[in-house]
């Protein structure tokens, strides 16, 4: 197990941590969540070794091994995708260039009864037997699996990984951190580069890995899919929930009611003693009862309530300025890269104050799209903007390209102009960078603060056409539902590009659909855009593409006979039943894991039999977790 002990960090007089401890096992699948800056970044690398606390220590056993995927790294160049995945078997790579080494000795001499030739040849049966257990045959086998899984091709496998995005160049460093094998996975943000594909094979490969993992993500589906344990950090505090993200949110706000309602019914128990004793305590006949209600007061064990975070961004997009009825018209636009046509003879016009959504799959065109509306890019067609349309662009990596060596300040201050720079303190202390925070470098910052910074350099003048591609990357949820508000308040022309479903919806009336080269208008929300395409997510639409879901000759229930009516209702009551049934073994299971962790957690009561039946507990609400999917599928199919 991974220990954290007594861990405390802090930037001037704020705690970031202030003595936090928990025990991450090989069950766990943790997710840590908080708002943007709340530590969560720091915590990994400080479990990761990169980063050392105030006070405080990680502790581990022997021999303990921790894979560590950070949000930026710096990537190697120079080898294929195939080479540079491998190189994490330094062992392995090691003993096979020994043995190139020997090989090419013994096919060049021939004193094959010499010590020195029979010593050669027993260094290579050790080498092979090292490999063999190091699994070193099975390497090539390993890696094609991880990079196949999340979506490279056999072609890519000898391919310089210099040609390659950065996403795709993050997804290379996944898949070594996976081939690891380590005891613990420490995954910050695993899905920012990946598609559905990927995703859902990554949720799969984290199910069933053999070691602890711990991941931060704003996913609200990932989370949900993969974790079984949930650690919030916020005010420098860690609060433990052995549930998923879903239910935890729901755990949450039942402590705290919980909370609320004891610290109430305590406060008034003390108001009515003191009160007591402030009416009574000049009076002799008084004086034993009153010396009792003083005692009975000092013996009080006084509830504290978790201090809300309530911090958030607060921020409005200036008027949009004035501009003609046609804020973008295109006539047969088409863009190619190479022999790739990426999409052609697309027709569309956006109308002044209009709020669309490009969507449609991975290298579609929607980010294509979109630095052609701004100008960036070149192509065939015609695309004209209309009367006095001012644009402001977010894009995808907007947040990663800041320059690190400034501070968040200079970093707007560089941008602002006019009036605007008089007011450069007002507007970051409204993104949640008010006092000192204002003067961090952009280095020290977390992916969602950065987001934050490159979101304000949006308001430095006034526009009337916001160009976005994936605004909520890195946001969290409270983060991301300001921003919604902001967009909705806007009362100039929106194009957006999102994969997050409850951020377009209220957002936009108008979908573009982009697949197959082909883009397509559709009236309407996103709810509706998806109803017409009988899906009940975006990633699910690119998944599928243009699939269509159709049910055939399926049988309505006036077309039963009594007796299949009567079956029916039958077999959906006992799937009722089962599930349950199921649930209530859960809840169970649960209430026993979370009696034994907290004895765990205490020096005293810790032991090895404890933490066995922890783990056999843990495997079992595994099991039972599947049981009570396979019984929901059943009675989601008879319904």
């Amino acid at each position: 197990m991974l220990g954290i002990n007594e861990l405390t960090v802090s930037f001037g007089e704020r705690f970031l941590f202030n003595k936090i401890s928990f025990i991450v096992s090989k069950a766990d699948r943790i997710g840590l969540v908080g708002k943007n800056g709340a530590g969560k970044s720091t915590l990994l690398k400080i479990m990761a070794g990169e980063q050392e606390p105030d006070s405080g220590n990680v502790s581990s056993p022997s021999g303990f091994t921790v894979g560590y995927l950070p949000q930026d790294m710096d990537f190697v160049c120079g080898n294929t995708v195939m080479e540079e995945t491998k190189s994490v078997f330094k062992e392995v790579n090691a003993i096979n260039a020994k043995i190139d080494d020997i090989n090419h000795q013994l096919a060049t001499r021939e004193d094959y009864e010499s010590d020195s030739y029979l010593d050669l040849l027993n260094h290579l049966n050790d080498y092979n037997e090292r490999l063999n257990v190091l699994g070193g045959f099975s390497v090539d086998a390993d890696c094609e699996l991880i990079l196949k899984g999340l979506g490279f091709t056999s072609a890519d496998f000898e391919r310089l990984t210099d040609e390659f995005s950065g996403g795709w160049r993050m997804r290379i460093e996944l898949a070594k951190i996976l081939l690891t094998k380590s005891d613990v996975l420490l995954l910050d943000e695993p899905t920012n580069h990946l598609d559905i594909e990927s995703i859902q094979w990554l949720e799969d490969f984290l199910k069933t890995y053999p070691g602890g993992v711990v991941l931060v993500s704003h996913d609200k589906a990932f989370l949900d899919n993969v974790t079984n344990r949930t650690i919030e950090i916020a005010l420098g505090k860690v609060y433990d929930y052995k549930a998923y993200y879903s239910k935890y949110l729901t755990l949450r706000q039942e402590r705290r009611e919980q909370q609320v309602a004891a610290y109430t019914n305590q406060q008034k128990q003390i108001q009515d003693t003191e009160l007591f004793i402030e009416r009574f305590r000049s009076k002799a006949s008084k004086a034993v009862q009153v010396q009792s209600r003083i005692k009975q007061l000092d013996k009080i064990d006084r509830i504290e309530i978790e201090e809300e975070d309530t911090s958030s961004m607060r921020f409005y997009f200036p008027p949009a300025p004035h501009s003609g009825r046609v804020a973008v018209e295109a006539h047969n636009i088409a863009k190619s890269y190479g022999d790739n046509q990426v999409f052609k003879d697309v027709n569309f016009f956006i109308e002044r104050g209009k709020k669309i959504a490009l969507v449609g799959k991975n290298g579609e065109g929607k980010t294509t799209m979109s630095r052609i509306i701004i100008g960036e890019l070149e192509h065939e067609g015609t695309l004209k903007l209309g009367h006095q349309v001012k644009i402001a662009y977010f894009a995808q990596n907007q947040a990663e390209e800041l320059d690190k060596e400034l501070t968040v300040f200079e970093t707007i201050d560089k941008v602002a102009h006019g009036e605007i720079r008089k007011q450069v303190r007002n507007l970051l202390g409204a993104f949640m960078f008010g006092g000192e925070e204002a003067d961090k470098k952009i280095k020290v910052l977390s992916g969602g603060e950065r987001a934050r910074v490159a979101l304000c350099k949006l308001l430095l003048e006034p526009v009337n056409l916001l160009v976005l591609d994936e605004p909520t990357n890195h946001l969290d949820l409270k983060s991301k539902e300001i921003l919604k508000t902001a967009l909705k308040r806007y009362d100039g022309t929106l194009v957006v590009i999102s994969h997050d479903r409850d951020f377009l919806d209220g957002l936009v009336t108008e979908m573009y659909e982009f697949s197959n080269g082909n883009v397509k208008q559709f009236i309407g929300g996103v709810y509706d855009f998806l109803k017409s395409k009988k899906v009940d997510s975006i990633k699910e639409f690119e998944r599928k593409d243009k699939q269509q879901v159709v049910q055939n000759n399926m049988p309505t229930e006036n077309k039963l006979s009594y007796e299949e009516r009567k079956n029916q209702e039958r077999a959906l009551r006992k799937a009722e039943n089962d599930v349950k049934k199921i649930e209530h073994t859960i809840m169970d299971l649960e209430q026993k894991i979370n009696t034994i962790n907290e004895q765990l957690l205490n020096p005293s009561t810790y032991s090895q039999e404890l933490v066995d039946k922890y783990t056999a507990l843990k495997k079992q609400l595994e099991k039972t977790e599947n049981d009570w999917e396979k019984a929901q599928e059943m009675l989601e199919k008879i319904n």
